[in-house]
């Protein structure tokens, strides 16, 4: 990856403490990656405004997140997957697309239908951002896939714009875009997370995509970011799980339980025993204690039952995230009560008694 550095655009944002950190964090990495490969691909389902249906979700490799190579998110670690330089040109992107329906093609068998309805598209940054996505691509894309029923892009709250959604709702689809919320409290975002928009800045973003007929907005928070007790961290997921879903035009919310990745500041904090992920119980006591929302709740445990990834005993583990994909689905509480282990009294003890001032209380 080039050497991480703000231009214009970053400068004055964020806490120069956290960015001047994790621009050094990222700099140890000298991996390089190939134009026209995409980070990721893969098949999977998904909870709609429509219904449970197939998705095709697509990773591409953009040459990374503006605010990452500032120094950016104390958690994130996906801009060190990016392309070297910064950028990546129209048509390679295009050919990460092609490889993208290919692999849907030799995994048709996998899904209900002869194809997806439900396109992700991520580029663990902002496809909105016309310096890693241009608009020739982003039409491109749009024309690409205007078969499909419903189209999911990923942005900062900066760069949604109502013509940009509308270039997707104009062939047919419902587009609604991801924004990477983290929490519906600034304090915790600013001091926890690294990123330096507000609460308002998210409101104004789901009004811009909600002015658009199809158009519709995706919260994604995160679970226990560093510098927050277990306890603070499931409060703090209720408080935002309700008020997301209280603004016009944010339908769903997936709460993202926090992962150890490399080259990262929690990575720091991880091998020094200051941050360990949340339990799985924290996942659960979300969704259950939000179930009555007006809106769609997921989760999605990336690396769970890992020492890296959220996790409980072990033992549970397995059940507990079958038990959260159940709900995914069925957005239905009971499914926890099916799940039972003598680790849930730990995980009652640490909620109680851990402070951020001294956590981990337990690995």
């Amino acid at each position: 990856m080039s050497q991480p550095s703000p231009d214009v655009y970053e400068q004055g944002k964020g806490m120069d403490a956290h960015n001047k950190v994790m621009r050094e964090v990222r700099s140890r990495n000298d991996a390089s990656y190939d134009p026209r490969e995409p980070t990721r691909v893969w098949l999977d389902e998904d909870n709609t405004p429509d219904g449970f249906v197939d998705s095709l979700t697509i990773i591409l490799n953009t040459g990374g997140c503006r605010w990452a190579r500032a120094g950016g998110c104390t958690m994130c670690g996906y801009v060190a997957e990016s392309v070297d330089g910064g950028s990546v040109a129209h048509e390679d992107l295009m050919a990460q697309i092609d490889h993208c329906l290919d692999h849907e093609d030799e995994h048709a068998e996998d899904m209900r239908g002869e194809q997806a309805d439900l396109i992700k598209i991520y580029t663990s940054g902002s496809f909105l951002d016309e310096r890693e996505v241009s608009a020739e691509t982003r039409q491109a894309i749009a024309d690409t896939f205007g078969d499909r029923d419903r189209i999911v892009v990923e942005s900062l709250p900066d760069f949604v714009d109502r013509e940009k959604v509308r270039e997707f709702t104009e062939q047919g689809m419902e587009c609604d875009v991801a924004i990477g919320l983290e929490t519906a409290t600034d304090r915790v975002r600013r001091d926890c997370v690294n990123k330096y928009f507000d609460f308002s800045d998210f409101e104004d973003a789901c009004a811009e995509a909600g002015a658009v007929d199809g158009g519709g907005v995706k919260a994604y928070l995160l679970m226990k970011p560093p510098f927050l007790s277990e306890g603070e961290a499931v409060e703090d997921m209720k408080r935002s799980v309700r008020r997301c879903l209280d603004v016009a035009g944010c339908h769903t919310v997936s709460m993202n339980p926090c992962n150890v990745q490399n080259y990262t500041m929690v990575e720091d904090l991880y091998h020094e025993g200051g941050y360990r992920p949340p339990w799985l119980w924290s996942v659960a006591e979300v969704l259950e204690a939000t179930a009555d929302v007006d809106g769609i709740v997921v989760s999605d445990p990336v690396g769970h039952g890992s020492e890296r990834g959220p996790h409980n005993c072990g033992d549970c583990d397995d059940r507990l995230q079958r038990a959260i994909k159940d709900f995914d689905e069925r957005q239905d509480p009971s499914v926890f009560d099916q799940v039972s282990c003598d680790c849930r009294r730990t995980w009652d003890a640490v909620v109680e008694r851990e402070r951020s001032y001294s956590l981990p209380l337990a690995r």
